[in-house]
């Protein structure tokens, strides 16, 4: 609550915005009522008329207005999450949430992320231009957020009577709901969260409508704006475009209300009834077909060394060891780091062939080294004994490790640039990287 006496100036400017409210809404009225007075010549209906219009010039007066609001203001409610979303014929407590309910997980995305959002109005439709009157601004704010603030000023505007400014303000106040009851409903959903003393919680999940508009405000101009409009008329006709623009694949709609969608809510009527669901289906990846390695005799050539990945860690590689003279520990481990990223991508390779029909090394097109069979197509041993024996000998895995190494070797040299001092002792460390990764086989061996 602000302290001191108000600003005059803010003062008039609020009972300026007040009162220039209720002449917005008297003025239409008076419009139809004087087109029928202007028509009618009989003298008994117009003086029939005219007492109707000083009836409503009475009603429209900033007391009368404000005292007839603060009466009705009862059947609307303001909400940030809403009840009847659940089930149209729900009575329950909605929720407006406030900026103290700060102690929600900032891990969670909901309306406690919001810098602002648009409350929503529930209850009597008729009532709602009590709302309207309430979201008036001055300087960027609203009048019920200077009532809510208790500001002086708005208190001072509403009536020169205080006591009567006062009651009205607390009258008004009350359209967020607070201080009443919290309720579920039947037709709410409940869910009955168990705690160790034997009792339990009663959650009542709500319908976020401000945050679902927030949303729902992004989506539409993503899809409706002029600028997307005009992105992807460029794109359609293979032009360029200064920005570009947002799609929503796989939306769905959520109708709430049917042909009365202010049954529900005031937004809900205001998004036609729709709530707009994005997709949360999983992506469908298109991977490339799996070709067995026919025709050649290991994969540590070009059939592996042509991945687009394999090359880009290669050269990692390379220009690392031409980086610096230097074989401290910090450069060993830097090194062993990227080996170890290669050696992903040779496992990688491996999963991919045991995506192929089992007993495709049997092939007499595959002319593969017998080791490489042996870790390629480890489902060929169910049906092929002999190679069930080889793979449980295990002498394999050394042999593949090895290859890996002279491999790896030969590409780091394969270069224009100057060679690289790579001899035994490198190759010993890819060969262990590579052998401590193929440890999963010998554990996969022993439930054969």
């Amino acid at each position: 609550m602000a302290n001191g006496p108000p600003d005059q100036e803010k003062v008039q400017a609020l009972r300026a915005l007040v009162e220039g409210f209720i002449q917005e809404r008297l003025a239409p009225k008076l419009e139809v009522h004087d087109k029928k007075l202007a028509k009618e010549i009989d003298p008994e209906k117009r003086g029939e008329l005219q007492e109707e219009r000083e009836k409503i010039l009475e009603k429209f007066l900033t007391k009368n207005w404000l005292e007839d609001a603060a009466k009705r203001v009862g059947q609307i409610q303001l909400v940030s999450h809403a009840l009847k979303y659940t089930h149209p014929n729900a009575r329950g407590s909605n929720f407006y949430f406030k900026a103290d309910h700060a102690h929600v997980p900032e891990a969670y995305v909901g309306t406690n992320c919001l810098e602002d959002f648009t409350g929503d109005v529930v209850g009597n439709a008729a009532a709602l231009d009590v709302y309207k009157f309430l979201k008036q601004e001055h300087q960027g704010r609203s009048l019920l957020g200077y009532i809510l603030d208790q500001d002086p000023a708005v208190i001072k505007a509403l009536s020169d009577d205080r006591e009567q400014a006062e009651s009205w303000s607390r009258t008004f106040a009350g359209i967020t709901g607070s201080g009443r009851d919290m309720a579920s409903h039947k037709l709410a959903k409940q869910v009955y969260f168990p705690l160790k003393d034997g009792g339990y919680h009663l959650l009542a999940p709500l319908f976020p409508s401000s945050l679902v508009q927030v949303v729902y405000n992004r989506m539409r101009e993503d899809r409706f704006s002029e600028e997307s409009k005009e992105a992807r008329k460029a794109k359609r006709e293979n032009q360029t475009c200064d920005h570009g623009y947002a799609d929503y694949p796989d939306m769905a709609v959520q109708a709430f209300g049917g042909t009365k969608p202010q049954n529900i809510s005031q937004l809900n009527s205001e998004r036609h009834g729709e709530s707009w669901l994005l997709s949360s289906k999983p992506p469908i990846w298109k991977s490339p077909e799996i070709k067995a390695p026919l025709g050649v005799s290991t994969i540590f050539g070009r059939w592996f060394s042509s991945r687009a990945s394999v090359r880009s860690l290669n050269k990692s590689l390379s220009d690392y060891l031409r980086s610096t003279d230097y074989n401290n520990m910090h450069i060993r481990q830097g090194r062993a780091k990227l080996v170890d990223l290669i050696v992903d991508e040779v496992l990688q390779f491996a999963a991919e062939m045991e995506q192929l029909d089992p007993g495709w090394s049997a092939d007499p097109a595959c002319t593969l080294d017998q080791t490489e069979k042996l870790w390629l197509d480890p489902d060929r041993a169910e049906t092929d004994q002999a190679f069930k024996d080889q793979r449980k000998i295990g002498k394999w895995q050394k042999e593949i490790a090895d290859r890996f190494g002279n491999w790896l070797n030969k590409q780091l040299n394969f270069t224009k640039k100057k060679r690289l001092p790579l001899g035994q002792d490198e190759h010993e460390q890819w060969t262990g990287l590579m052998e401590k990764a193929l440890q999963g086989f010998k554990k996969e061996l022993s439930h054969d």
